[in-house]
């Protein structure tokens, strides 16, 4: 199974607006598509990454005006980390503080340098000097410098009742390598020392089984080439003996979907074929996009989403 490393990471909102300012305004992130979710025509997807929302930078978001706040705990992703390049904490730390977002300076897991904070509905995310993820395309957005700007991901914590027979399943399933255990924390690498991503594994402890809603992650999406290795993947999870979904057209690639023992739930996306296929790069993300079999209804479906603003 060739899997890459995180191809994107969905989670769920409340207020759209303000979680459009944060992303694109604090963050400095590009709003790279603004669409709709294809299972729920009401509500928004937007996804946020580089210049050109390359695979890996992807960080996409179904916000629910007024849903009711998650809770971390047991079988879900609890916080995600960004790369940044070497010596850009300081920069983060001095803008976080302006904008009056508290943060919490670490040492980090396996002595990484980090940073941490969270965004409006609570979401930990934490930033970790790292090279950056080739293929990126930086640019300054927001006042975000091209040298600080977020290159890619990094990787996830996870939370569990019992890590083991996770693990397990992502190195004897989906290919991923142990790289070590600090603590409570059992660090794995999907995809290559290069462009893969470390996943932390943790035992929930009392924390107790987590509770979706804004500020939590809705699932992980892991990269792979092409629908030639989608489909050989697909076929390798199925004679595992794991229930996984039908190939499903999304548009910008083809996803399947399953969940591993701790109850996370995981997709497989193509790289392929990106978010150029209905709009030019320089106007990514400027205005709504439905996929074809939807677009008989954009007045309808307009009119019932709310007003956002950024790009």
């Amino acid at each position: 199974m060739k899997l890459t490393g995180i191809h994107h990471l969905t989670a769920i909102a409340s207020e759209p607006a303000r979680n459009v300012a944060f992303y694109t305004r604090d963050l400095g992130m590009r709003m790279v598509k603004k669409t709709i979710n294809f299972d729920d025509p009401e509500t928004y997807h937007l996804y946020y990454g580089d210049e050109s929302g390359a695979p890996g930078t992807l960080l996409t978001f179904f916000p629910f005006p007024g849903v009711r706040a998650g809770r971390a705990g047991s079988g879900q992703v609890v916080a995600f980390a960004f790369r940044v390049r070497e010596g850009s904490l300081g920069f983060w730390k001095e803008r976080l503080e302006k904008l009056g977002h508290g943060h919490e300076e670490e040492s980090g897991r396996f002595g990484e340098k980090m940073l941490s904070f969270r965004d409006p509905d609570g979401f930990r995310i934490e930033l970790v000097e790292s090279e950056p993820l080739p293929g990126i395309t930086a640019a300054e957005r927001a006042g975000v410098p091209p040298e600080h700007a977020l290159a890619g991901f990094h990787g996830v914590v996870l939370r569990l009742d019992d890590p083991v027979p996770s693990a397990e399943f992502l190195t004897g399933l989906l290919g991923a390598d142990e790289v070590g255990r600090e603590a409570e924390t059992h660090r794995l690498r999907l995809g290559d020392e290069v462009e893969g991503a470390v996943l932390d594994l943790m035992a929930a402890g009392s924390d107790g089984q987590g509770v979706g809603g804004a500020g939590t992650v809705h699932h992980i999406a892991w990269r792979t080439p092409d629908d030639e290795h989608q489909e050989q993947a697909h076929q390798q999870i199925r004679e595992a003996g794991t229930a996984v979904s039908p190939v499903t057209e999304r548009n910008y690639f083809r996803s399947i979907y399953f969940r591993e023992p701790g109850g996370i739930l995981y997709e497989i996306a193509t790289d392929p074929p990106g978010f150029t296929v209905d709009e030019p790069m320089e106007s990514l993300g400027s205005r709504l996009m439905l996929p074809p079999w939807m677009e008989p209804h954009r007045e309808d479906i307009e009119a019932r989403l709310p007003g956002i603003a950024g790009r």
